[in-house]
């Protein structure tokens, strides 16, 4: 029965998938990436084991575990037989206690080679946690909104350059429109094990490029260590004309549906003033873009440059939204400050 510390674990068998044994609501909260979720219980046997466990005893919490694992053996061999053809998991629990250990006694009786987590998935949490204090070399890329920040971070990376793209593991862009057009963003613990694994995967001399970002991106905030990590790190600034930036926005709002773009309005209406938020709403209704767009960069104008107070700025102008005319500027701007 090898029982292996996180490193070997997650270091495993490419065909050995991980068997996340906890219950569908605790997989659903935060998971590692990439693991399966394969619950011994339910949510409400999971619930019923613990209530028995706290107002009668250990003992007959466990009897009423085996109550509900019994019937289900066959259908958990199947089921791992299906993820698992080769017969080679990676198994884990909470703590790498009783669930864990149940499901590697089942698996190996059927045959299968079973890796157990030592210190489950509590261990993994501490790791995750602990790789955001980790010292990093970061370029910061910023500019005001519409400069394109999150294109020209995608033209670095086809370009082979090392980029942690913190909109794409929140699933939203940073504002009040950020959600639109995007998938659900994760659980603020899901966020945090796959924003630990990105970084976990760049070698400790590896200068990683990333967006400027506020604390909170949509309803996800960046881990503290982190966060004042990129505002140590020197930030350069894209420096785009506001009408360039305006077109650019109006052009990709236009794309999205007009209710939902006025429900964004309406979520930042005391920011902007009762004034504002009107002339923006009846702007959408009358489909001119431009005009809701440079309403709102007023807004949001003001809140960026104040945020750049005592941070290490490097200038990047340029004349235009193009990525990839920009991520040229930027790296040719990094090389020379190094």
């Amino acid at each position: 029965m090898p029982r292996l510390p996180l490193t070997d674990f997650l270091q495993g068998h490419s065909e050995s998938p991980i068997l996340d044994v906890r219950a569908p609501v605790e997989y659903a909260h935060g998971h590692m990436p990439g693991a399966v979720s394969f619950p011994l219980f339910s949510d409400e046997e999971r619930a019923r084991i613990g209530t028995t466990y706290k107002q009668m005893s250990q003992d007959k919490a466990v009897l009423l575990g085996l109550d509900f694992f019994g019937p289900k053996m066959s259908q958990l061999v199947k089921l791992a037989q299906k993820l698992a053809p080769h017969k080679r998991v990676r198994v884990h629990c909470w703590r790498g206690g009783m669930r864990s250990g149940a499901v590697l006694w089942l698996l190996e009786l059927a045959g299968f080679q079973v890796e157990l987590l030592d210190k489950g998935y509590k261990d993994y949490r501490r790791w995750a946690l602990a790789e955001f204090a980790q010292p990093r070399a970061l370029w910061v890329l910023g500019g005001l909104t519409g400069s394109g920040k999150t294109d020209v971070l995608h033209i670095l990376a086809d370009r082979q350059q090392p980029v942690l793209d913190l909109e794409g593991l929140a699933n939203h862009k940073g504002s009040a429109f950020g959600s639109i057009g995007q998938p659900a963003s994760p659980t603020q613990e899901q966020f945090e094990n796959n924003l630990a694994a990105e970084l976990a995967a760049f070698t400790p001399d590896t200068t990683i490029w990333v967006e400027d970002e506020s604390r909170t991106i949509g309803p996800v905030h960046l881990p503290a260590p982190l966060y004042e990590q990129m505002h140590a790190a020197p930030l350069l600034l894209l420096e785009v004309p506001r009408q360039q930036r305006v077109r650019k926005l109006a052009e990709e709002y236009g794309r999205h549906d007009p209710a939902a773009l006025a429900t964004s309005i309406l979520r930042i209406r005391k920011r902007l003033g009762g004034l504002v938020t009107k002339e923006a709403l009846a702007a959408i209704g009358e489909e001119d873009m431009e005009k809701m767009v440079s309403l709102v960069l007023d807004y949001y104008d003001r809140t960026y440059s104040h945020g750049l107070e005592g941070r290490r700025i490097i200038p990047v102008p340029s004349d235009t939204c193009d990525p990839a005319v920009n991520a040229e500027l930027v790296m040719r701007t990094a090389q020379m400050a190094q």
